[in-house]
């Protein structure tokens, strides 16, 4: 599939949330066991010496795979966590250059938490030490969390992991599908979110909506009906589903930017 940057209306953001929502609620099972089982691997894979930071250079995977899947599905096949190394077992060229992909944004990756971690972990620190030593409801822990720079460490972190996911949003699929090498695949990338920039606001102001008004509903549904245990088990499967919905959403804007490597055939 040759490069093929397309126009993109700012309202397709609020098309490929919705799009991407009813895909997921076709195979919702699929999809979130999909999920579930990525993060286990990279949870087992985070506590290891050396290798934990595969748990950082896979999130390109991650992507490409949902992809795959909502390709599959869309097709009237399946979704199952092998389409995961699925692009692995392709050409030797396009293998090659996705190792790369992954291994450029574990790095970029671990340079945010470093960075993070060096301007603002005095305070993340004062946090931890204070809920460890008198307990989450204390005074002391109420104090730690009211240093302004958490919140400048969590602005921070949310602004420079956005900044680092730009390039690599599409990169992975253009490898994959596009064929393209490291560097063209990135800059392609950058190039398409900066082209549909209306349309990327739109969809992560909706996917914040979405988040903020679920949540809302949860609390407002544990205090109605006293149950705390409601949140409990409520609360991992809402965000496991919203998730799964999300990555089977970006199937749509590749392919509105980029077109669907189905175009050729």
């Amino acid at each position: 599939m040759g490069l093929k940057l397309q126009s993109v209306a700012a309202n397709q953001g609020w098309t490929w949330v919705r799009d991407g929502v009813r895909l997921y609620l076709r195979r919702p099972l699929a999809f979130s066991a999909m999920l579930l089982l990525f993060l286990l691997a990279s949870g087992i894979w985070s506590v290891l010496p050396v290798v934990g930071l595969a748990a950082l250079a896979s999130l390109p995977l991650l992507s490409l795979g949902f992809m795959v899947a909502s390709r599959a599905v869309l097709r009237g096949g399946m979704a199952h966590p092998g389409q995961f190394i699925e692009p692995l077992r392709g050409d030797a060229a396009r293998r090659r250059n996705l190792l790369w992909l992954c291994a450029l944004y574990g790095v970029g990756a671990l340079a945010v938490v470093w960075a993070i971690g060096w301007l603002y972990g005095d305070a993340m620190d004062a946090l931890r030490d204070a809920m460890s030593k008198h307990g989450a409801a204390s005074d002391e822990v109420a104090q730690a969390a009211a240093d302004p720079r958490l919140l400048e460490g969590t602005l921070s972190f949310v602004l420079l992991a956005g900044v680092l996911s730009i390039p690599f949003w599409h990169a992975p699929a253009l490898v994959w599908w596009g064929g393209q090498g490291v560097w063209q695949s990135l800059f392609s990338s950058t190039l398409g979110i900066w082209r549909a920039r209306g349309a990327y606001v739109v969809y992560s102001l909706t996917w914040l909506a979405a988040s903020m008004g679920f949540s809302l509903l949860l609390g407002v549904l544990a205090g109605t009906f006293s149950a705390p245990a409601l949140v409990t088990w409520l609360v991992p499967a809402l965000v496991i589903a919203l998730s799964s919905a999300f990555y089977t959403s970006l199937w749509f804007s590749f392919v509105d930017n980029f077109g669907s490597p189905d175009d050729e055939h």
